[in-house]
């Protein structure tokens, strides 16, 4: 799967980018037909606490899934958007099934 991986207005460090790009290489497990994920990090001014947000669609076959998430911290929001996806992404796969 290939992983793209966008920041809005700020530099990423390569600790982030890998921490990512693991998280989303596991969800092969759940759905091996993924062609690629396109992540996009942005940071909220909205003065709140959880201001780190993070989006990501995944191409598959037939429509594309989409989830987002907003944190404290990158790590944290992307460990819930990973579980968000691998839900749909088994739902998806019993769909197909069916």
């Amino acid at each position: 799967m290939n992983v793209r991986i966008e920041s809005v207005h700020f530099k990423t460090d390569e600790k982030l980018i890998a921490y990512i790009e693991n998280k989303l290489s596991k969800l092969d497990k759940y759905f091996d037909k993924i062609i690629d994920a396109h992540v996009i990090l942005k940071l909220e001014n909205s003065g709140k606490v959880k201001d780190k947000v993070i989006e990501v669609r995944l191409a598959i076959p037939g429509n594309d899934i989409f989830a987002s998430e907003t944190q404290k911290t990158f790590e944290s929001a992307t460990d819930i958007v990973t579980d968000t996806l691998k839900r749909l992404l088994i739902k998806r796969k019993e769909k197909m099934r069916a």
